[in-house]
């Protein structure tokens, strides 16, 4: 009696767990289409906030569109940082010489916010980027004939002392369009283009984007950051970086800017070993931390 009690008693119990767990299995089954969908939807939704990010251009920093003034963003917030693709560009000029720098002019007591590109009155001045001309107006006392125009990698060239300009205001022009010829207006002592390069107004030094020299741009992209956001003393060595070579020309390879493209798996010290520097001075060059992450394919200026 007491065996036949014990075995009921478990044929009961293995009936009911096997039913269990066949319940389980089938509940189970029947999630992991849910669960996989699940994923799938974490997955796009992810890959768009990681595009929405990656994709980030003028739509997202600029506010506004003016036809007055070179920089309208004087009370417009700005990054910490902004990357900047410079693929697509088309060189402003033929021309290889640099005429005078990015810098502080102690002659004229005043910073050069662009390059001086040696051209001849006449000579045709082409759009670096594909964008929309923002500004074609006259200025007496500084640009002569002058063209600002935006791009849609966040960038703003100006063209300066043209003799005439071929485009006008809310043009969408592609890259390498003409768009003005060489001249000497404006406060200019010969024929030149002068050519700057600006993010929100912010000015950026046009050789850590173009090298002019050899026709091509320094990298596929330029990493601007936000002065506000360098460690003390970085923007002082910028000054004198800029100022110490303003007035000279690229006759000879030893006054060239030297430009490093980041290879996977490279760090600060090693590209810094490598070019005979410090990290702390690489840093510098670069208006970035000891602690910034490394990318592929960034451009780091090594003097």
């Amino acid at each position: 009696m007491h065996f036949s009690i014990v075995r009921n008693i478990l044929f009961l119990f293995c009936t009911f767990g096997s039913i269990a767990i066949t319940h389980a299995q089938d509940l189970m089954a029947r999630q992991a289409p849910v669960d996989r969908q699940m994923r799938a939807i974490d997955s796009v939704a992810m890959q768009s906030a990681l595009k929405k990010e990656a994709s980030a251009t003028i739509s997202d920093i600029y506010s506004i569109w003016s036809n007055d003034h070179v920089n309208a963003y004087k009370d417009v917030p700005k990054p910490s940082s902004f990357k900047i693709d410079l693929t697509g560009f088309t060189m402003p000029t033929p021309s290889r010489n640099i005429t005078s720098r990015y810098g502080y002019r102690s002659a004229f007591r005043r910073n050069h916010y662009g390059l001086d590109i040696k051209v001849y009155t006449g000579d045709t001045i082409y759009a670096a980027f594909e964008g929309k001309i923002r500004i074609v107006a006259y200025d007496r006392a500084g640009y002569g004939y002058y063209i600002v125009m935006r791009h849609p990698n966040g960038l703003e060239t100006v063209y300066g002392h043209l003799s005439k300009q071929l485009v006008a205001e809310n043009d969408m022009v592609a890259s390498g369009a003409p768009i003005g010829l060489g001249g000497s207006t404006g406060r200019s002592t010969g024929s030149h283009l002068h050519f700057e390069t600006r993010l929100l107004g912010e000015p950026i030094n046009p050789e850590f984007l173009f090298d002019f020299p050899n026709q091509d741009v320094t990298g596929d992209y330029y990493t601007w950051i936000n002065p506000d956001y360098r460690s003390d003393g970085e923007d002082g060595i910028y000054n004198a970086m800029a100022s110490s070579v303003s007035g000279k020309t690229l006759s000879s390879s030893s006054n060239r800017p030297t430009y490093h493209k980041v290879k996977k798996g490279e760090s600060l010290y090693s590209i810094a070993t490598s070019m005979g520097m410090t990290v702390a001075q690489l840093c510098s060059l670069n208006g970035i931390r000891k602690r910034s992450k490394l990318r592929p394919g960034q451009i780091l200026k090594c003097r």
